[in-house]
């Protein structure tokens, strides 16, 4: 009976969109009926008759009359992507501020993996905005039968913004930190450089296919947000094919541009704890291979037909926010680490100072060398002892490459 009454209140919820309010869909719904909330397949089995019966808006209303029957709380998660967004969004702008600042007040040439980080800095400041003031009112991290109309209609609008400001950041972050390499490693072999370029070139048109993609996935453009209710006609290509190839490309040229530096650490003439130091600093640059594989579990079902996208599209929002703060933070950390280096030189003396062999103390012994090496230290020129010097053991060493 209990069963025959959900059913029929079920079967009346498209009549009673046009005629009722919702407190009164919710009184045809005895209270007998509601041990029924607890039962998972039967939910399931409504949901797939409601789905195939009904239109999708009179479906989301059905869902919304029978959740609020069954007393579910509503859910929402968008407080969370705000937190990560402002504080991450903060933490890269202070990261990014303090490189152009060191460099200027220390007279430090800015080259092409500066600007280019600026650059992506910058692509990524619409979407710190989109992630508190377009997703969250509407709807991200919240159920969808809970929104308005126009609420999803927007939803979607921001959310293909947000695929396109991702396909952009990922290759311009990616260049950034080729030119940095190209710039370090301007002494090494040429096959060196030329796999750099190469790999630049190849970044370049990878980072262009992507945005044509993403930009032009549907036909027309704006059935991306408004293929929802399935009123309208038109077609979209495969979020998911594109979505997962991108994340697979990424993170082999990843792998292929941690490689390439590491590789060439044994031809360098550094020191061991010098060669240590470069590790890390090239090392840094796998956290966002790791951030890029943790969020590959989050693709299984990105760009499906949910039904729940809101919800669903949640925590891929938050972890692209995630990767790409992160990997722009890893990009300024050589430069900090310079600030740090000439700001507490004789901290630092001991892991980045210049051994004996390169300047050896006076003979009659005094300390003149150590003296002479630490005021250079205090040096705001390109060309000092506290940069790192990559350059080949085969290679003149005169000419030092600056980090």
């Amino acid at each position: 009976m209990a069963m025959r009454w959900l059913i029929a209140a079920l079967a009346v919820a498209p009549a009673v969109t046009a005629r009722t309010s919702l407190t009164e869909a919710l009184a045809k719904i005895p209270r007998c009926a509601v041990c029924l909330c607890g039962n998972a397949p039967l939910q399931q089995n409504i949901t797939e008759c409601v789905l195939a019966s009904c239109t999708i808006k009179e479906a989301l209303f059905t869902k919304n009359i029978t959740e609020s029957a069954c007393d579910r709380p509503i859910r929402d998660k968008s407080g969370t992507l705000i937190a990560i967004s402002n504080t991450l969004g903060v933490i890269t702008g202070l990261f990014v501020l303090q490189r152009f600042a060191f460099k200027i007040f220390s007279r430090i040439d800015i080259h092409l993996d500066d600007w280019f980080t600026l650059l992506t800095t910058l692509v990524g400041v619409p979407a710190t905005v989109i992630n508190r003031y377009g997703l969250p009112p509407n709807g991200i991290g919240r159920d969808v039968w809970t929104l308005t109309e126009d609420q999803i209609t927007n939803f979607g609008r921001f959310f293909y913004v947000m695929e396109i400001i991702y396909f952009t950041q990922v290759p311009l972050l990616k260049l950034a930190l080729l030119f940095f390499y190209i710039r370090i490693f301007s002494s090494t072999a040429e096959s060196v450089r030329a796999w750099l370029w190469a790999t630049t070139v190849f970044t370049a048109g990878f980072g262009i296919a992507f945005i044509v993609a993403a930009v032009f996935q549907c036909d027309p453009i704006s059935f991306f947000w408004t293929k929802w209710d399935g009123e309208l006609q038109g077609k979209c290509m495969s979020i998911n094919a594109i979505a997962w190839s991108n994340a697979a490309i990424s993170i082999a040229l990843d792998v292929w541009m941690l490689a390439i530096p590491i590789s060439q650490l044994k031809q360098l003439r550094l020191s061991w704890r010098k060669k240590a130091g470069a590790s890390i600093m090239f090392c840094t640059g796998a956290f966002v291979t790791i951030v890029s594989i943790l969020r590959l579990k989050l693709l299984v079902d990105f760009g499906s037909d949910s039904i729940n996208p809101t919800w669903d599209n949640f925590q891929i929002t938050c972890w692209s926010t995630v990767e790409m703060n992160i990997g722009i933070i890893c990009v300024c950390l050589p430069s900090l680490r310079l600030m740090v280096i000439r700001t507490f030189p004789r901290v630092f003396n001991t892991i980045y100072g210049a051994n004996s062999r390169q300047e050896p103390n006076n003979t009659d012994g005094s300390k003149g060398g150590d003296e002479r090496r630490n005021r250079d230290r205090t040096r705001g020129k390109a060309d000092e002892q506290d940069e790192m010097q990559l350059v080949p053991v085969k290679e003149d060493a005169s000419k030092p490459t600056q980090v």
